[in-house]
């Protein structure tokens, strides 16, 4: 049979548009279908518009560290409506460059919502297409639990388009969503609130890093409430909100902003005409290749809930690609070592195993750490210290984990994963010669064990 496309994506998020260039380039006749926005989450409302928020509620630390070094700042205004307008017209150009990688790969646009009729057909606007192989990445959507007055909470989503910064913020949940938005609300001059069920935020992440991120957050006056969860939201007659908790305390905000979790994005997309499972938590069910159930049909990204991180959506883009249109080229995708970074302020680098999975998988570990207050603080009043962690296996000398809280932590760990995924030894680290000054060096200069 004649298809009209060897591939239709749907989804035009970091892993749809990395998949639909690529087999246009190995020579595939691609189609995407995107019903929002160009770049998916990541772009528009994900890590870039959240990273250029974080840079701007840095500022606030800069101007006073200043006067260290013989500035004398004039008095700092900030304007949120101008770092939004800033921030919308950096996307709008990011848009225009997803779509030009597209049209210029040969790849057919098609604008709006695509439902899936049968495993190899798709209707959209009205019109029907047939395609050999269909790619669903529509990512995920974040949820708000349905308490009373949970229409006068916001997500992430809206965040990003507030038309003022509100005076008082309740942040409520405890992954690495609700850690940065607590953060960049606080550097801008919000009274912030970080609220969190659990007993303590970053579940998952190495119990050192979470344990000094407190530490940090609560010196520079953020309010953190853990064990504490939301009973109802009522809204006031002056329009601000009233949150009771589940202990029976009321707080008061201006804003409450919900960072408990995010869905996978499968609304109305027809998956009841396939044979395509979800599992238990509603994410699709795939195999090593990223097929499904149903043989012609595919997934990657956020929608299939295995680590939801755009360099990973890419990699998988690139996986699909490969495997159907130039499969001598093909290798599956390892998710071992995957770094990542929490642009919290201060921020988080992380790399391998932390100290508790490395433990539970039967690891004799030694542990080697350092506390310090970067050089760049000597001059300032601030107290801030930076945290450095290396977990290492006993018998082999493999360093198993990599975790940093402090400045640039995302920038440096970076380059710690390369080595990591080579499989490097503490005795590599020691034999490498440190960039002295930096924070970086202490890294390749910790030579006592702190635990075993």
């Amino acid at each position: 049979m004649a298809y009209d496309f060897d591939l239709y994506v749907i989804g035009a998020g970091s892993g749809g548009v990395r998949a639909a260039r690529f087999a246009a380039g190995f020579g595939a006749k691609v189609a995407v279908a995107e019903s929002r926005y160009l770049g998916g989450t990541c772009v528009n409302v994900g890590c870039v518009p959240k990273k250029l928020l974080v840079y701007g509620a840095h500022f606030a630390e800069d101007f006073e560290q200043s006067s260290g070094f013989g500035w004398t700042p004039g008095e700092a205004k900030f304007d949120w409506a101008t770092l939004i307008a800033n921030k919308d017209r950096e996307i709008n150009r990011l848009n225009g460059i997803y779509r030009n990688l597209l049209v210029n790969s040969g790849v057919t646009l098609h604008e709006g919502h695509a439902k899936i009729v049968d495993p190899h057909q798709i209707e959209i606007n009205g019109e029907r297409y047939t395609a050999k192989n269909i790619l669903i990445a529509t990512g995920g959507w974040p949820q708000i639990p349905e308490i009373p007055g949970h229409e006068h909470a916001i997500s992430s989503n809206q965040a990003f388009f507030l038309k003022e910064l509100p005076k008082r913020v309740l942040v409520v949940g405890g992954g690495y969503i609700a850690v940065e938005f607590a953060g960049i609300f606080h550097g801008l001059g919000a009274d912030t609130t970080l609220l969190y069920r659990g007993e303590l935020f970053l579940r998952g992440f190495d119990g050192a890093v979470r344990k000094h991120l407190q530490e940090e957050l609560t010196k520079r006056g953020m309010n953190l409430q853990f064990n504490a969860d939301i009973e109802r939201i009522d809204k006031q007659s002056d329009g601000s909100l009233k949150v009771t908790l589940k202990d029976g305390r009321e707080l008061e905000a201006d804003c409450v902003f919900y960072a408990t979790g995010r869905r996978p994005m499968l609304d109305n997309l027809g998956l009841e005409n396939t044979g395509v499972k979800l599992d238990k938590k509603g994410f699709v069910e795939v195999d090593e290749q990223y097929q499904t159930a149903e043989p012609s049909i595919l997934a990657l990204g956020d929608v299939i809930g295995r680590v939801q991180l755009t360099p990973v959506a890419l990699a998988e883009g690139m996986a699909v690609a490969r495997r159907l249109f130039q499969p001598e080229q093909y290798r599956p995708l390892d998710y071992k070592m995957i770094p990542t970074a929490v642009f919290s302020l201060p921020n988080i680098g992380t790399v391998g195993f932390t100290e508790e999975e490395a433990r539970e998988a039967g690891h004799d570990v030694v542990i080697f750490e350092s506390r310090f207050r970067p050089m760049k603080l000597t001059l300032t009043e601030c107290q801030e210290r930076t945290l450095m962690k290396l977990v290492v296996d006993a018998k082999t000398d493999k360093v198993l984990g990599c975790h940093m809280v402090g400045p640039e932590a995302g920038e440096i760990v970076q380059g710690l994963a390369i080595a990591l995924k080579a499989g490097a030894t503490k005795r590599d680290f020691d034999e490498t010669i440190g960039v002295h000054p930096t924070a970086a060096e202490e890294f390749v200069t910790m030579r006592t064990p702190v635990a075993g």
